[in-house]
């Protein structure tokens, strides 16, 4: 009877009806009531939970309306959210796709429960799309004189550079004249893209802010040092947790308006991994056929970036993607002489510090002289971050100074100027190359600017070695090697035994072992070097070379002749050795540095040996000079940065090696020439100057 009654299922009656046994019947029929018996405990406990839960969906919405109309009793604001959302889209002026996008999302968010994890993901996609300037736009206006005079004000010399700036905007405003005329896109009318590249403190995010403030624009700035992830640049699709726009999207976002300036800061030390390559990315935020339908993986829809004023900047050229660089007017900010670094400590970066520092003018005097000393002696440098830094040692000292007797007005001198800052770091000790064999002055280019180059060979009896040190890359390693096959091809020629090599070692070194070196316009310095050594021929004092050579004796151009000239003049070295090739780019290096320099053109490496090599002294001679470079030597010597003594410049003394007829007047106060430099020390060079170099570190220590 109880079976007959509980039991439902067909299957498990006939199993008890074979069951003959009344106890073996009884305990399948318990077995399946306490099946029965929690399958209802557990439907009663769903039960009691969904009914609690809509239960309290109900007095939220009982409460929630009730709120609803106390606020309607009081006269408050009764809009949701949903109906803010709707209010601010029926504000804004989007494009027909980008307003069908947001209702249809509007749409979605108001059917979504209250409750579901999607509704902060709609809402913020919403709200980033809302915040865009999609129709914004400042007033751009382009004033030649006002423009030049913004740049002339906010930056000392660059007379060159501003008026390249002036010419490219001139004809980007031509251009939108044009477009505008023409009814075509403002897409059509950008033109390239201006990257300014140079060493750190030239002022190339400076010049940046200058041409936004002359143009009337808005200004942002993105740093791309190090971005090795292409989400950086378009944003992550929404998919993931904690999704965002890129860079780019987000920078609109803050500047508010569609035709901002935007400063690219560090687009030569962009990165790539396994997650992308951020400079392909940037290919289409640069390029002005495609940034006009620029589509960010977390909008999903084109955004217009052809209004935006684009600007680079970097150090080093050579490192910017191939792509990158062919939509770019690279413009080449080299470094400051030193009458310039002076006035712009002046005029610039004095009441910079002073202001940042609390001082006033008059509490803290730093008169001309005293400036060109601190150029002088504490910094060694192309731009003037570190004369900035040296300044702020100065007002930092002075601020307690002050502090403790308010009244105190300080001026700075020459003999107290140590007193704030310390004993010289760099003396100004002039080269004064003296005439050698086998030692050869070069030039060089690093992130920092110019420096010198020195190359020494040595012959000792052997059989054949070449050995290379002072850390050279690949490529003048190369050079070294070329220069040595170039020797034995012309042995006869250069009156050297064509079989010297078997019974002669060859050891080149470039000092400063601790910095890396590499590039393609060591070849001549070491050439001559190994041609000095081997035929017992000094080369000439006081001579500098710079070029590259071919197999067959050929010199070929190199770059930044500037920033060489630059590094050569300030070591008083005014005789240059420089390629043909390169005869047009004097013109770029100030006139005032052209007066004091002799540059001899070469396009044969015959034409080096001419000019750079003596001829082969006589016994006797030979023997006067060897018991001169057993005297102890003074300040005829090249001496190491650590074996630099400090001491007061003495003017008369700097001067020896300027031409008679360029001596400068007594009355010249503005002008003191700088101070000597070697190769400064390493951690005054950035190693990323040597990729090639620093790609072996890795290597090695990746193994």
């Amino acid at each position: 009877m109880l079976a007959a009654h509980l039991v439902t299922d067909a299957q498990q009656q006939q199993d008890l009806l074979e069951t003959f046994d009344s106890l073996a019947r009884l305990e399948k029929v318990c077995v399946i009531m306490g099946n029965e018996i929690e399958i209802l405990e557990l439907e009663a406990t769903i039960r009691s939970r969904v009914r609690s839960q809509v239960d309290r969906t109900q007095k939220e919405f009982y409460l929630r309306e009730q709120l609803r109309a106390i606020q309607e009793e009081l006269g408050m604001e009764t809009s949701t959210e949903v109906d803010e959302l709707r209010t601010k889209f029926q504000q804004k002026e989007l494009p027909a796709e980008v307003a069908a996008r947001v209702r249809k999302e509007i749409d979605r968010l108001e059917r979504t429960p209250p409750q579901s994890a999607e509704i902060a993901v709609l809402r913020s996609y919403i709200d980033w799309v809302l915040a865009l300037p999609w129709n914004e736009r400042s007033e751009e206006h382009f004033d030649f004189e006002n423009t030049w005079r913004i740049l002339d004000a906010d930056h000392y010399g660059l007379e060159g550079i501003k008026e390249r700036i002036i010419e490219f905007l001139a004809v980007r405003q031509l251009r939108q004249q044009l477009a505008s005329r023409d009814g075509r896109s403002p897409s059509e009318s950008q033109g390239q893209i201006l990257c300014f590249i140079g060493p750190p403190g030239v002022g190339k995010t400076s010049l940046g802010h200058s041409i936004a403030n002359a143009l009337g624009r808005k200004f942002a700035r993105i740093s791309l040092g190090g971005v090795h992830d292409e989400a950086e640049i378009r944003g992550h699709r929404r998919t993931y947790v904690g999704a965002l726009p890129g860079r780019i999207i987000q920078s609109m976002k803050t500047v508010g308006v569609r035709n901002p300036v935007f400063l690219l800061d560090e687009i030569d030390k962009l990165s790539a991994e396994y997650r992308g390559d951020p400079a392909s990315a940037l290919l289409e935020v640069l390029d002005p056929e495609q940034n006009a339908t620029f589509t960010d993986h977390y909008l999903e829809i084109p955004y217009d970036l052809s209004e935006v004023f684009f600007i680079c900047t970097g150090n080093v050229k050579y490192q910017i993607p191939r792509a990158l660089a062919d939509r770019m007017d690279i413009i080449d900010l080299p470094g400051y002489m030193f009458d310039e670094k002076v006035n712009i400590g002046l005029r610039h970066l004095l009441p910079k510090v002073l202001r940042e520092h609390g001082l006033t003018p008059d509490q803290m005097k730093i008169p001309q002289s005293v400036m060109q000393r601190i150029v002088s002696d504490y910094t060694r440098e192309a731009g003037v971050r570190s004369l900035e830094r040296q300044l702020a040692m100065i007002c930092r000292k002075a601020a307690r100074r002050i502090i403790e007797k308010p009244q105190t007005h300080l001026r700075l001198t020459t003999h107290t100027l140590e007193q704030y800052l310390g004993t010289p770091r760099y003396v100004a000790t002039p080269v004064n190359q003296k005439t050698q064999v086998g030692v050869t002055m070069g030039l060089a280019v690093t992130e920092n600017g110019g420096i010198l180059l020195p190359v020494e060979v040595a012959t000792m009896v052997g059989k054949g070695d070449l050995l290379v040190t002072g850390q050279l890359g690949d490529v003048m390693r190369e050079s070294a090697i070329a220069a040595l096959s170039y020797i034995r091809s012309r042995a006869n020629a250069l009156d050297i035994d064509p079989n010297f090599q078997d019974s002669t070692d060859l050891h080149i070194h470039l000092p400063e072992n601790a910095i890396p070196k590499d590039g393609p316009s060591a070849g001549i310095t070491i050439a001559t070097a190994l041609i000095s050594a081997i035929t017992r021929r000094p080369v000439q004092e006081n001579l500098a070379m710079t070029g590259e050579i071919t197999l067959r004796g050929r010199v070929l151009g190199i770059g930044g002749l500037k920033e060489k000239v630059l590094a050569a003049h300030q070591a008083n070295i005014y005789h240059l050795l420089i390629p043909g090739e390169n005869k047009k780019d004097v013109a770029e290096i100030p006139a005032k540095i052209q007066r004091r320099m002799h540059f001899t053109f070469v396009d044969t490496m015959d034409q080096v040996i001419e000019a750079a090599l003596l001829p082969t002294p006589l016994p006797e001679e030979e023997g006067e000079q060897q018991e001169q470079s057993d005297q102890p030597l003074t300040e005829s010597r090249l001496l190491h940065m650590d074996e630099r003594v400090a001491g007061t410049p003495d003017a008369h003394t700097r001067r020896s090696n300027v031409p008679t007829n360029d001596q400068p007047s007594e009355h010249d106060t503005n002008e003191q020439e700088p101070s000597s430099m070697i190769i400064p020390p390493s951690e005054h060079i950035n190693h990323d100057a040597y990729p090639h170099v620093r790609a072996q570190n890795d290597d090695s220590q990746n193994i």
